[in-house]
């Protein structure tokens, strides 16, 4: 399947943003360059979640897994185009599934472990999948049983693992190697591959409700990922810790494709286990990871915890999913010498990044982006040639070119995807081809060459006509000492119509601070009086969705169902 049209391929092509190389064709590149270099591992408590001993895979042995699992999926009568829909964790078989899947040319649409009945029938009725692939038991949840009883024979069920529940047995090894090479050549010459045909169907977080699908080429994924690799500043041979979720962008283009193209080694984590998490890192040598902003504050606030591992190897970090803390990147910076990445991006293609070079103060490097594309400033980034960015107003829609106004963020390029899946896209895309991000921005900077994040437009608290973004507010509340995670969210109001509540997490190990002490905290922090909050709620987690993002809409609904004093 291709969903790009013609003249924007040539375009990219021209420009040359699309290489039309595709992600096992890097893989090819990669086990030829380095066939006995390791490629994918599993975290050592693998067993623990799935009753599977740890896999370690060199690239040589993940091109041949692959090629032996593509072969399989064609004797199931699999070809190029058809979608499998795929509900595995973070374990090295999802890892040899994507490179099988992309050697058959099908269409791979992963979704979280944590999906249920709802969202698996939801997705299923859209995609209308020929396979449903799937492990039998993750924790206590039985996958495969599951798939196999909403299902019914309607799709058949692939599984790997010890107990297949009517599942088809899914194995690495399976075949002759010899054979298997034969039947993909063959096959691959009667149904070619190009970078431009769709490998994945990811789904938007849902973080404001019904997830959508989104098509992405390799061509796409490519170019983005060269954007994580520059930010990140990624090494031929480095060693990668995962984990995060492969099924969403932070994943797949800066580990996945990162492997692929530069032959990495992709350590695997999720969900995340801080002990382990922070045991990998020292244990594998780990050169580049990503990690949630609530486990880097709480390792800037915690320097004995810091020091009881060796993270010699270990040169950045990146995070986003959510605003940074600058007090928590200056102790990154100037106490522990690791530099952080503040990331910015979505299935749909945006890939904003700002790093040390970028923004090498902290406080921009916290809550600013680059206005890519925009050609006033020349940012040395290869992102620059790949996005264009636009600010425009909310309601004339006309463009934003002066600071301190917000408007919502478009942004068109070669990363971006060309329209959701089976869906109306008459409104997600401007008149001249901007993708309509639904993310509140504005012009800042001295000059003004950098955007602020200031949140979704279905964020926005209005209170009695003063519209608050709720990130700002998050941010700020990350800094008290008792606190291990906060979110701010709207609750109704006879007369203003909105209030703004707090919803923390304490520390295990500290008490819950008070609403007084929360606005005593915000009002030194220099917190306009209109944005402090009117009401506490202590919660035990915050809720998330399974890239770590908080679902406001959610946190909404919890609030609005508890009693108010």
């Amino acid at each position: 399947m291709i969903t790009s049209t013609p003249k924007r391929i040539d375009q990219y092509v021209k420009q040359g943003l699309w290489e039309n190389k595709t992600l096992h064709s890097l893989l090819g590149e990669s086990r030829n360059r380095y066939p006995q270099i390791l490629a994918v591992a599993d975290q050592p408590n693998r067993i623990e979640l799935t009753g599977t001993n740890p896999l370690r895979l060199s690239f040589l042995e993940l091109d041949q897994a692959s090629t032996n699992l593509a072969c399989e999926f064609v004797n199931h009568g699999l070809t190029r185009g058809d979608c499998v829909v795929v509900q595995l964790p973070n374990i090295v078989e999802l890892m040899v599934l994507y490179m099988a899947v992309s050697k058959i040319g099908a269409i791979m649409s992963p979704i979280p472990v944590q999906y249920g009945a709802h969202e698996i029938l939801h997705i299923c009725g859209s995609v209308l999948p020929k396979a449903f692939i799937t492990i039998d038991r993750f924790k206590d949840d039985n996958l495969a049983a599951t798939a196999r009883q909403l299902l019914d024979s309607e799709i058949p069920v692939f599984a790997f693992g010890n107990s297949f529940n009517g599942a088809i047995q899914l194995a690495l090894n399976c075949g002759s190697m010899e054979e298997n090479l034969l039947l993909l050549d063959d096959y691959q010459a009667s149904w070619p591959i190009t970078g431009d045909h769709i490998i994945t169907i990811c789904w938007t977080s849902g973080t404001t409700g019904t997830p959508k699908g989104v098509p992405r080429s390799h061509n796409m994924w490519v170019t983005v990922c060269r954007s994580c690799i520059e930010a990140g500043e990624i090494q031929a041979g480095d060693r990668l810790l995962n984990p995060f979720p492969m099924i969403n962008m932070a994943a797949l283009a800066t580990f996945l494709y990162s492997s692929a193209l530069l032959g990495c080694s992709v350590i695997l984590h999720h969900p995340l286990d801080p002990a382990v998490f922070l045991r990998q890192i020292e244990d594998e040598k780990i050169n580049f990871t990503i990690a949630p902003p609530a486990l880097l504050n709480q390792l800037a606030k915690s320097e004995e915890m810091w020091n009881q591992f060796d993270f010699s190897a270990l040169r950045s970090i990146g995070s986003g999913s959510a605003p940074l803390a600058a007090w928590m990147i200056d102790v990154f910076d100037n106490k522990y010498n690791k530099r952080v990445i503040n990331f910015y991006g979505s299935n749909e293609g945006i890939s904003l990044v700002s790093n040390y070079k970028i923004a090498p103060d902290s406080e921009t490097r916290a809550s600013m982006f680059p206005r890519l594309g925009a050609g006033i400033a020349d940012w040395d980034l290869k992102s620059d040639r790949y996005i264009q960015t636009k600010v425009i107003d909310l309601v004339s829609r006309e463009e934003i070119t002066i600071p301190g106004h917000v408007g919502e963020l478009v942004v068109k390029g070669a990363t971006i995807f060309d329209g959701y899946w089976d869906t109306d896209n008459s409104e997600v895309f401007t008149p001249d081809g901007y993708f309509l991000t639904g993310d509140l921005v504005e012009i800042c900077g001295n000059p003004p060459n950098y955007l602020r994040i200031a949140g979704r437009s279905k964020d926005i608290i209005n209170r009695g006509g003063m519209k608050i973004s709720p990130a700002e507010i998050d941010v700020l509340l990350e800094g008290l000492p008792s606190v291990l995670e906060s979110a701010v969210c709207s609750y109704s109001d006879d007369r203003l119509g909105e209030k703004i509540c707090a919803c923390i997490v304490a520390a295990s190990d500290a008490e819950a601070p008070d609403l007084t002490t929360i606005i005593d905290y915000l009002s030194e922090k220099g917190l306009a009086k209109f944005k402090l909050p009117e009401r506490l709620e202590l919660l035990d987690a915050l809720p998330r969705n399974p890239i770590g993002k908080v679902q406001r809409f959610v946190l909404q609904d919890i609030v609005s169902k508890r009693p108010r004093f």
